[in-house]
């Protein structure tokens, strides 16, 4: 599954990367105003599935819309590499073995756990990151989580059934509103290693408004239980 809002630039490179195990790549374009639709239309790839917002929902809801489409397609296993390329396709098979394993019910990478990993990630970045680490365990009870903020991630068909998918935060919080969910339904979690890669794309969230919206959605989900 593929989110993308303005990713003219890397989508084709994204989705050309994708490993030929895939067996189909919802690729949700959220209501870019740039050329990102268009290239995903004329895509070749028997495997795309086009998915387009009228409207723009935010990352979390385009996610959400992606997983729906995978559960009516009864997908067994749906990973998440957003559209910007900066998830390496390589590193795939890493999540998704622990739950082909039955050791994980949604997995996710990790890029903190040392300064190699972080390579490329700026002061600012790595310290918005580690409170957002902080929170997150305190809110959802994985206390052996770090950098809920990756995105890169895979989850099973099971995991999908039992969230209430419409109840999930639809800003970039979302991946920290699964996290609650998820433990609040006694799922397993569990981080994968994996370095950081960053190429042309720059990221446009300011860490300091983010930690003030995001905070408070999940300490709600912390005491209303998921």
């Amino acid at each position: 599954m593929v989110p993308a809002y303005n990713e003219e630039l890397l989508i084709q490179e994204t989705i050309e990367g994708v490993p030929d195990y895939v067996d189909r790549i919802y690729v949700i374009n959220d209501c870019s105003s740039d050329r990102t639709g268009e290239i995903i239309d004329k895509m070749t790839d028997p495997r795309v599935v086009p998915i387009h917002h009228k409207v723009n929902k935010g990352v979390g809801a385009a996610i959400v819309n992606g997983y729906k489409y995978a559960l009516a397609d009864e997908m067994d296993l749906v990973a998440v590499m957003a559209g910007d390329n900066q998830m390496d396709p390589s590193q795939l098979p890493r999540l998704l073995f622990p739950i082909i394993e039955g050791k994980a019910d949604y997995t996710k990478g990790n890029r903190l756990l040392s300064k190699e990993m972080r390579k490329g990630m700026s002061a600012w970045r790595a310290f918005g990151n580690g409170i957002l680490s902080l929170i997150t365990k305190i809110g959802s009870g994985y206390w052996h989580i770090t950098d809920p903020q990756n995105g890169y991630t895979a989850i099973s068909r099971e995991a999908l059934e039992a969230l209430d998918l419409d109840s999930v935060y639809t800003y970039y919080g979302y991946c920290n509103d699964l996290l609650i969910k998820l433990n609040a339904l006694g799922l397993q979690t569990i981080d994968v290693p994996m370095p950081a890669r960053y190429g042309r794309e720059t990221s446009t969230i300011r860490y300091g408004a983010y930690i003030r919206k995001v905070a408070p959605m999940i300490f709600r989900g912390f005491f209303c239980g998921g």
